[in-house]
C-alpha cells in the first residue's frame, strides 16, 4: 500500500521484483520504510531493511532486486550532498510525518539524523571503485596484483554488477564528463579529454546513450 506524500515519489515494489540498471538526472535519497532491496550501484553493494537509506548522486547509475516482502520506498529529493552513499535514520517514524507536512522539512531531518554506515569490501567493489579512478590502466594489472585470473575477475563482477568492467568504466567516465558538462567551466571538448573519452563526439553519444541528453541539453538544463 503506497505511502502518498506531497513534495516526495512513494513507491511500493512488488516482492521478488527486479529493476534493471538505470539512471536519474538529479539527486536523491532513497528511504526504506518496509521491505527489503538489494542495490547495485555506482557506489557499491548493498542490501537495505527498513529505516535504511540508499543516496544517489545526479547521473548515478543502479539496478535493484526486491525482496520477498517487497518494498516501500519514500524518495525525497537532496538540494545538498548526503555525506555517504548507504546510511540509516535512527527516527524513521519522525522523517514519515516530517515529509507529510512539506518536503524540505523531510530533507532538513534526513540530514539531522543520518547516519553512515560501512560499505562492503568484496573484490568486485573494490575494482569497482578502482574503476571510477582517472589512474587506473589494466584490469590484468588489478587481477594480477590481488591474485587474481583476469578472465575470472571479468566473469566475476559481471556476476555482481551485471556489466563489464569495460562498460562500468564507461559509465562512470560518463558520470565525470556529466557533472563537468553542468558546471559549464571549460569548453565540451576539454570535459571530454579530462574524462577520458576519446573525443567530444564519443564523450556525446555516451552521454546520449546513458542519459537521454546531449551535452549541450545538459548546460540548459542547469
Amino acid at each position: 500500500m503506497p505511502l502518498v506524500l506531497p513534495g516526495q515519489e512513494a513507491r511500493f515494489s512488488e516482492p521478488g521484483s527486479r529493476f534493471a540498471r538505470h539512471h536519474h538526472l538529479s539527486a536523491y535519497a532513497a528511504v526504506l520504510v518496509a521491505g527489503e532491496c538489494e542495490e547495485t550501484g555506482d557506489h557499491g553493494r548493498f542490501r537495505a531493511r527498513p529505516g535504511q537509506v540508499l543516496a544517489h548522486q545526479p547521473f548515478d547509475g543502479h539496478a535493484d532486486r526486491i525482496g520477498a516482502k517487497g518494498a516501500l520506498f519514500i524518495n525525497i529529493p537532496l538540494r545538498t550532498p548526503l555525506p555517504s552513499a548507504f546510511g540509516r535514520i535512527d527516527d524513521l517514524d519522525g522523517l514519515v510525518r516530517a515529509c507529510e507536512r512539506d518536503s524540505v522539512e523531510g530533507e532538513w531531518l534526513l540530514h539531522q539524523r543520518f547516519v553512515s554506515l560501512a560499505q562492503p569490501t568484496d573484490w568486485p567493489d573494490l575494482l569497482a571503485r578502482d574503476l571510477s579512478s582517472a589512474s587506473f590502466c589494466f584490469l590484468a594489472d588489478w587481477a594480477r596484483d590481488k591474485g587474481l585470473r583476469p578472465a575470472s575477475v571479468s566473469r566475476g563482477f559481471r556476476l555482481a554488477y551485471g556489466m563489464s568492467p569495460k562498460r562500468y568504466r564507461l559509465e562512470q567516465m560518463a558520470r565525470k564528463a556529466a557533472v563537468e558538462v553542468r558546471l559549464r567551466t571549460v569548453p565540451l571538448a576539454d570535459v571530454a579529454l579530462s574524462a577520458g573519452f576519446a573525443d567530444q563526439p564519443h564523450m556525446t553519444r555516451t552521454l546520449s546513450m546513458l542519459f537521454g541528453v546531449t551535452p549541450r541539453r545538459l548546460q540548459q538544463m542547469s
